[in-house]
């Protein structure tokens, strides 16, 4: 059995789970959040926690057993609490501003950078050049957090660009004048 996979998942309050065999849905005060299972894992609730087990014990159930866990944890979390990244923009003159589900950044281009922000996840910009992403699912706060650092990803030599708070860059050296 996976070690991950016997760890209960509690309920917080205000959550409401429903099972299904194929899925697990979670509504609470951040939203709503359909999570599918992985095939051969079942979920079960017991007095105010959820238990993971895979329908038979095998090696190739065991590898299964702790991603349904997680995903259904991760999901449960997100509707309760949230998921949020914060990401630091670096560099003279580089900015964002959102209007609505859209994000302009500028980065040292010669044209402001147009980023379409995805329906569920919020993106927020406290003082010009830190940004928060939010959202219930998880892998889609941290797959937009990754896009949006990808269009000017941290430079090693200048330190420019744009980076997770709290990231550390090691800094290389420039060329040296002979």
């Amino acid at each position: 059995m996976s070690r991950v996979g016997k760890r209960p998942i509690p309920i917080p309050a205000g959550v409401s789970v429903q099972i299904t065999a194929e899925a697990v849905e979670a509504k609470g005060p951040k939203g709503t959040m359909r999570q599918p299972l992985p095939p051969g894992i079942v979920i079960e609730m017991d007095d105010g926690v959820l238990r993971a087990r895979p329908e038979r014990e095998s090696r190739a159930m065991a590898k299964f057993h702790g991603l349904g866990r997680s995903l259904v944890a991760n999901a449960v979390t997100g509707v309760s609490a949230g998921f949020r990244k914060e990401l630091d923009i670096v560099g003279i003159g580089y900015r964002a501003e959102v209007a609505g589900q859209r994000l302009t950044l500028s980065l040292g281009y010669s044209h402001p950078v147009v980023f379409e922000v995805p329906d569920g996840i919020s993106v927020a910009v406290e003082n010009q050049t830190h940004l928060v992403v939010s959202g219930v699912d998880r892998q889609a706060v941290g797959q937009v957090a990754a896009d949006i650092r990808s269009l000017r990803k941290p430079d090693p030599y200048k330190q420019k660009g744009i980076r997770y708070t709290g990231e550390v860059l090691k800094k290389k050296v420039g060329k040296t004048g002979a």
